[in-house]
């Protein structure tokens, strides 16, 4: 048996072991409520529901209210900065454990702003930054620090909270807002953290020690992380590549989320069947970003990234060539961006680990988080100036068509290989969190 077909085998037969499962199931159980209850889903996903009965309270134009989630993107860009130097400092737990009884207190602030917007621009610019724990590299961290064979399943499973909050917030908050006033949605926001991501934290948030197949003399002793230091991930070249092919793919999900519903619209779907259309959008995240986890763990960590994040140009081109009359085409293509939106994250939390290490993940990740953040806030913008400009979305189609094949392309053309490989340098020990 050759050397690479014994690596294909070895890693065949850790991906068809779950058994870090049964024995991490409370840090993936933590980390998806951790995500769910996190700054940027909670607030996000529940911020549409909020906009009118703000409006109706306060008089606030939905304008004016729209920019508080530029404020939010502001303060989450600090706050990715900002979380890798407290860990370091104080220790994850304690981080973790601190920010989520600010963020409660926090929400439960918000039900007093009174008069001026600009009291609650300052909420949600200030809210991402002294709750810096609760943002997914926390959750993603922890996640990576327990589990190597299966990291890349047990990464999806906890980042579908996201989209869990995308489905279930809008139409709970609904209910309690139609009853209460709009101070009940921001009371269920502080809640649930309190009800459910604290105590979990309190109980299960625990830092692995040595593998356990170290020698007894070390493997009681603290995690000792290996991989690459913040500045030298600065200077390589693997990690600007990694982050420009990512930003790219971003780019992309960002333009066509924003414009897919008119876009539709200006096929000649009715405003029914686009929203149809674009509800298979959110099926097809969680879906994508399973399956993509799942493997990550069997196959090449490189390819598995550039096949998923090349899957809109299919989608890309189908939108720009066909018309309206094929309604399976269109949700087809619909499909192929949300699987790749859906695998993005995960890609991300999974490829930072694994090429870099954990030794300084969080403020490697978190550079990356922040270039994605200020991505996201600018590309809405040019992309609605390519619509102003050519009367169509078809430039913008073009737009995201290359990005689909130039970010796949640059992560091929890397040869991505790890810095530090994770069943070396990252092992955590297999027992009870």
């Amino acid at each position: 048996m050759t050397t690479e077909t014994r690596k294909s085998s070895d890693k065949a037969q850790d991906g068809n072991d779950f058994s870090e499962f049964k024995r991490g199931w409370r840090v993936v159980l933590l980390g998806l409520f951790g995500i769910c209850t996190s700054i940027t889903a909670a607030l996000l996903y529940a911020f549409g529901t909020l906009v009118i009965p703000l409006e109706q309270a306060f008089g606030w134009s939905r304008g004016d209210l729209q920019a508080a989630i530029t404020f939010l993107f502001a303060g989450v860009a600090i706050s990715t900065q900002l979380v890798g130097w407290l860990y370091r400092r104080y220790g994850l737990r304690r981080v973790a454990i601190v920010s989520i009884v600010l963020q409660i207190l926090g929400y439960f602030a918000i039900t007093r702003i009174q008069g001026s917007i600009g009291w609650l621009y300052l909420a949600f610019f200030s809210m991402p930054i002294v709750c810096a724990g609760t943002i997914a590299i926390t959750w993603t961290q922890l996640v990576n620090l327990w589990f190597e064979r299966n990291r890349g399943l047990a990464l999806a499973v906890i980042l579908c909270g996201t989209g869990l909050m995308a489905t279930v917030l809008p139409p709970l908050l609904s209910r309690l807002i139609a009853a209460y006033g709009w101070q009940a949605g921001f009371i269920a926001l502080g809640a649930m953290p309190l009800l459910f991501t604290l105590p979990m934290t309190l109980l299960w948030l625990r830092l692995p020690v040595q593998p356990a197949g170290a020698e007894p003399a070390t493997r009681k002793q603290p995690l000792q992380l290996s991989g690459m230091s913040f500045r030298q991930a600065l200077g390589s070249g693997m990690y600007w590549g990694f982050n420009l092919a990512l930003i790219l793919s971003v780019s992309l999900t960002v333009g066509m989320v924003t414009n897919l519903v008119p876009m539709l619209q200006s096929k000649g779907l009715s405003a029914q069947e686009a929203s149809q259309v674009f509800s298979t959008f959110g099926i097809s995240i969680i879906g994508g970003r399973l399956l993509v986890g799942y493997l990550l763990d069997r196959y090449s960590p490189s390819l598995v990234a550039a096949v998923s994040l090349a899957l809109p140009a299919l989608g890309c081109a189908i939108f720009l060539f066909g018309g309206a009359q094929s309604t399976p085409l269109l949700v087809l293509a619909t499909l192929c961006i949300g699987a790749s939106a859906g695998a993005e994250f995960d890609l991300a939390a999974f490829l930072m680990a694994r090429y870099f290490g954990l030794k300084d993940y969080a403020r490697i990740f978190g550079l990356h988080l922040c270039l994605i953040t200020i991505v996201s806030g600018l590309v809405p913008m040019l992309f609605g100036h390519l619509y102003d400009v050519y009367s169509s979305y078809s430039a913008v189609l073009v737009c995201c068509l290359c990005c689909a094949i130039i970010g796949p392309g640059i992560l091929l053309w890397l040869k991505m290989e790890p810095a530090f490989l994770a069943r070396q340098h990252s092992l955590p020990t297999r027992q009870h969190a």
